[in-house]
């Protein structure tokens, strides 16, 4: 019994001995010096520490095995951190190199910044500010030059003679066939319209009616007030007759097939066509335009819906007297 535990205690002071010395040392199998080895020489050549040697050697060889799969472990791994290290300072080396490049090269190749800077963000935003007040400031000027040109007209002389006015084949409200040649030596002003109109014909005839009593007080000059139908299918002599009558006494009416007042209609640019058709019943779309037109039956200026009566007599004589001016 005492031999058992003294040779347990031994192998534990030999194992402990062994442990701290590869521990410290990690020596290789292999090649442990004669002088670092924790076992005598003849340990294995006799039974001094009891009938099993081989346990012993087994014992050894494991430990020595394990220090030395110890020692290479550590050693790849001290390796791998070496190498770590030594790849980081050669990036540090190879930036700092770089960056001595960059600050030595800096004057040719500046560095560049991100995708948007300041700069092309203020030149981008000017550009549009710019475009915005070069579009406002055309558009401005485009609706002043039609102003001006609205009023050039409204207002001014004529100029020239415009593609207005022919020669026409109608029938007026006595069912007399007259021509444009019937009108000559007389200033006319001329409407072109239909009896069953329901508001714009009546209320243009009335203002017509009500400017030709306003330019014989004005002026003593005379007009003569003249209608031409756009619906000949329905506006016949006796319709056109009982029509004028109701506006002025020297109105005079005229109509005839729709092939001449089709004529006449395209002579003087006038624009008419039917619109909601319901059997008989239908309007007439038409240009609301009176045309003033010289004792040769030549065109002088023409007047929109938007003057009332008196606008209306002012501008017929004002057009009257700066044509005789110019005859003159």
């Amino acid at each position: 019994m005492t031999s058992s535990i003294s040779r347990i205690l031994r192998l534990r002071s030999i194992y402990g001995s062994l442990t701290a010395q590869c521990r410290l040392n990690k020596p290789s199998f292999h090649s442990l010096p004669e002088n670092s080895r924790p076992f005598p020489v003849d340990f294995f050549r006799d039974d001094r520490y009891g009938k099993s040697p081989a346990f012993a050697a087994i014992n050894f060889r494991f430990l020595c095995t394990t220090a030395t799969g110890n020692s290479i472990n550590q050693s790849n791994s001290n390796a791998h951190v070496t190498g770590i290290s030594a790849s980081r300072s050669s990036e540090g080396h190879s930036g700092n190199s770089n960056d001595d490049k960059g600050s030595g090269g800096s004057q040719g190749k500046p560095v560049r910044g991100g995708p948007v800077s300041w700069m092309s963000f203020f030149l981008l935003l000017s550009t549009g500010a710019g475009l915005v007040y070069y579009y406002d400031r055309e558009k401005k000027r485009h609706i002043e030059g039609i102003n001006s040109a609205s009023n050039a007209v409204r207002q001014g002389p004529s100029v020239g003679k415009a593609a207005i006015g022919g020669p026409f084949n109608l029938i007026d409200h006595n069912g007399k066939a007259v021509t444009d040649k019937n009108f000559i030596g007389k200033w006319n002003l001329i409407y072109f319209g239909f009896t069953h109109c329901p508001d714009i014909c009546p209320d243009e005839l009335q203002k017509l009616a009500a400017a030709i009593d306003k330019i014989k007080e004005k002026s003593g000059l005379e007009v003569l007030p003249v209608f031409i139908s756009v619906d000949p299918e329905r506006d016949t002599v006796e319709q056109v007759c009982e029509y004028v009558k109701e506006f002025h006494p020297k109105l005079i009416g005229l109509t005839g097939s729709p092939d001449e007042i089709k004529k006449a209609a395209r002579a003087y640019r006038v624009y008419y066509m039917k619109t909601e058709e319901e059997g008989s019943d239908y309007l007439v779309d038409h240009s609301i335009v009176m045309y003033l037109m010289d004792p040769n039956m030549q065109f002088v200026k023409f007047f929109g819906k938007n003057l009332d009566a008196d606008s209306l007599a002012d501008g017929v004589i004002q057009e009257i007297k700066q044509h005789k001016m110019v005859k003159a």
